[in-house]
């Protein structure tokens, strides 16, 4: 246990989560702009729940050894994923179960004051459906690995990091 409190309280492992959201967001770029792949608005929305995870990694990194701005990344990261998780599994639910009562919006609804698609439109603006399934790696969609994407980062919040809150006990 002492190993895992250890781990989760250095900048390695903060790197770690980094790296991990930073390559999701350039896979996500390479399909938009590489294999021409347009995002819908849940993918959007599961991109910026990514965005708060890296968002999360960058805090730890530099806030490793403040118990309190770790409590604080945690709590974005966290946060994020099960957001992340929830848009995916109403994604693929889209996908899996087409209604034309159950359908997306064509435009994001960020709020007002953070108008994201209209400041950064070529990370933001949605261009596809979400009922369309472009892409399969052995069967799975984007969406399911996004699922599991979301759920290993949950995981590793649980198996990591969780302990380290926990106080330590005299034997």
């Amino acid at each position: 246990m002492n190993a895992l409190i250890n781990y989760s309280q250095s900048r390695t492992a903060w790197l770690t989560l980094t790296a991990t959201a930073l390559a999701l967001e350039l896979a996500a770029l390479f399909f938009q702009y590489v294999m021409k792949l347009d995002p819908c608005v849940m993918c959007i929305y599961q991109r910026l729940a990514i965005f708060g995870i890296l968002f999360a990694g960058f805090l730890g990194v530099a806030g490793y050894q403040s118990r309190i701005v770790r409590f604080v990344a945690m709590g974005l990261w966290g946060g994020s994923a099960a957001y992340g998780l929830k848009l995916a599994l109403e994604l693929v639910d889209m996908q899996t179960n087409p209604s034309p009562f159950a359908t997306c919006s064509f435009l994001p609804e960020f709020p007002s004051w953070m108008p994201l698609h209209e400041w950064i439109p070529s990370i933001f603006m949605p261009t596809g459906m979400c009922t369309d399934i472009p892409w399969q790696m052995m069967g799975v969609t984007m969406g399911q690995w996004m699922i599991v994407a979301f759920s290993v980062y949950l995981l590793a919040l649980v198996i990591f990091f969780i302990p380290a809150l926990v106080p330590k006990t005299k034997s």
